[in-house]
């Protein structure tokens, strides 16, 4: 089941393109985007990204920290960040595969990978925004710029 606006966000600890543990937890106080996307170096998935690292700054100078999350081992992740020069962490969900995912709905058992699911996590750890999109389709992501006007108001 996929989570919706006021739902409390799911706690994680997940290791990112360095190795280093990151925390939902410990980023109490600052809102979140979580971005799950199926896999680094995929076509839709480096498209979405790369728009993201293009316009961080609209999330960033509003206050929010970005994670972007898929079921990758921690070496595809460094390579993917390396290559696309990607200014905020890439979380391993991979091992237990797809846990993170699965907590917030978002995990395509069958291919064993992450659907695009984009949740806005408040500073509190209540969902504020939350969208779902299948494997194959790419995100609009002026949903997540609205949202985060809205939370930054």
């Amino acid at each position: 089941m996929t989570l919706s606006v006021g739902d409390r966000a799911p706690e994680f600890s997940l290791p990112d393109q360095d190795k280093q543990v990151v925390s939902l937890a410990d980023l109490r106080g600052t809102p979140v985007l979580l971005v799950f996307y199926p896999f680094a170096f995929s076509g839709i998935c480096t498209g979405e990204l790369c728009q993201l690292r293009d316009e961080l700054a609209e999330y960033t100078g509003a206050g929010v920290k970005v994670l972007a999350i898929s079921t990758d081992p921690v070496f595809s992740l460094k390579a993917f960040r390396d290559k696309e020069g990607f200014d905020f962490p890439l979380l391993s969900d991979f091992w237990p595969h797809g846990a993170t995912a699965q907590a917030y709905g978002v995990f395509n058992e069958k291919a064993g990978m992450a659907l695009r699911g984009t949740f806005l996590v408040d500073a509190e750890g209540t969902i504020a925004f939350a969208e779902v999109n299948q494997p194959g389709d790419a995100r609009e992501q002026s949903g997540w710029k609205d949202a985060v006007g809205t939370l930054a108001a």
